[in-house]
């Protein structure tokens, strides 16, 4: 790709959203679990969830999403510099869903790469967007965050099942006039690895299939394996629930408000929120410790689509202009964070 001029400051031009047609309802989650739709809206406000039929792929979502957002910022996939999509569920370690995006939307010879980044990958692709746009590297940045969370889990486990969704998001991140991006505030503690992580690694699965093929079955295979009270061959999703509500509770309060300094802007001077969609606590805790005044909205799209990840943010960015077209324009904090445990925030300019 050849250079691009060096250029002083970036923003968002555009947003896309797909959700599937598929929704889970708790009642239909209570199936699964022993728990209520009471219990669940009280815990974690969710109401619903988004869940992708088997035909429909991390890949797919990512297009739709991706054609809105070209649409929206009206520029066509062959001048984009770069694309990048951040998923934890995309099921092929490489080839990158990020190059299969590319060849779609007619971004080729564009490079191409996925983040692991989780929960915060949104807001880490939109911080590498950033730096690629205003240091000439690319004109224009497609960032997606994609998520069929609904492959890596076990419907039967209570402690992060019941919470997700499938969808994608998507933003183009191209120059700018005015400052539209700040400067990134983000990061990672590994020391809390394994507080949301995959029940075993690949290496275990390639193990227990070799089992299973010198066992002549694979539940043969699986039963001796069975250490955990019925461990499945696929690896799914787990966390401690108690410990990442506290980490994201105390500390990503406090990573917020160190985005709104590096903003050098004020609560008031919001016209929206946007947190990861993880809890409606979690985002009730974040207003009151960041003393938001009324005048901003927060998005609380997890009611209606769970906790989708690194489509999280987009996803709930998308809604909120759709129902407050009134916002575009105005400031808004996003702050994302999740597995890893990683973290990320910035504030942008709403497009």
């Amino acid at each position: 790709m050849l250079q691009s001029p060096l250029r002083e400051h970036s923003r968002v031009l555009g947003l896309g959203a797909y959700r599937p047609d598929v929704i889970v309802t708790n009642e239909d989650v209570c199936q699964w679990i022993e728990s209520s739709d009471e219990w669940i809206r009280q815990r974690t406000g969710i109401v619903t969830r988004h869940r992708a039929p088997a035909d429909v792929s991390v890949i797919d979502m990512a297009e739709a999403a991706a054609l809105e957002a070209l649409q929206k910022a009206g520029i066509e996939g062959s001048q984009l510099g770069a694309v990048i999509v951040s998923t934890v569920s995309h099921p092929y370690a490489t080839p990158s869903a990020a190059a299969a995006l590319a060849d779609r939307i007619g971004a080729t010879p564009a490079p191409a790469f996925d983040i692991s980044a989780a929960c915060a990958g949104y807001c880490y692709g939109i911080a590498q967007a950033d730096a690629l746009v205003r240091s000439g590297t690319a004109e224009y940045v497609l960032v997606v965050g994609a998520e069929k969370l609904s492959d890596v889990i076990d419907n039967t486990e209570r402690s992060i099942s019941f919470l997700l969704g499938d969808g994608a998001g998507a933003a183009v991140v191209g120059p700018s006039d005015i400052p539209g991006i700040s400067p990134s505030v983000w990061g990672s503690d590994g020391g809390k690895w394994d507080v949301i992580s995959m029940t075993h690694s690949l290496l275990e699965v390639r193990d227990l299939s070799l089992a299973a093929e010198a066992a002549g079955s694979l539940a043969t295979a699986a039963k001796e394996r069975d250490d955990d009270g019925g461990r499945k061959l696929w690896p799914t999703l787990r966390q401690d629930g108690p410990s990442v509500f506290r980490w994201a509770v105390w500390e990503m309060a406090k990573t917020a408000k160190r985005a709104l300094d590096a903003a050098g802007v004020q609560p008031e001077d919001l016209a929206a929120f946007v947190p990861h969609q993880a809890n409606m606590r979690i985002i009730d805790e974040m207003v009151k410790q960041l003393k938001l005044p009324e005048s901003v909205v927060v998005a609380r799209d997890i009611s209606d689509a769970g906790n989708t990840s690194a489509a999280s943010i987009p996803l709930a960015t998308h809604r909120l202009l759709q129902e407050n077209p009134q916002l575009s324009g105005g400031l808004s904090l996003q702050i994302g964070f999740g597995a890893g445990l990683v973290f990320g925030a910035q504030v942008i300019i709403l497009p």
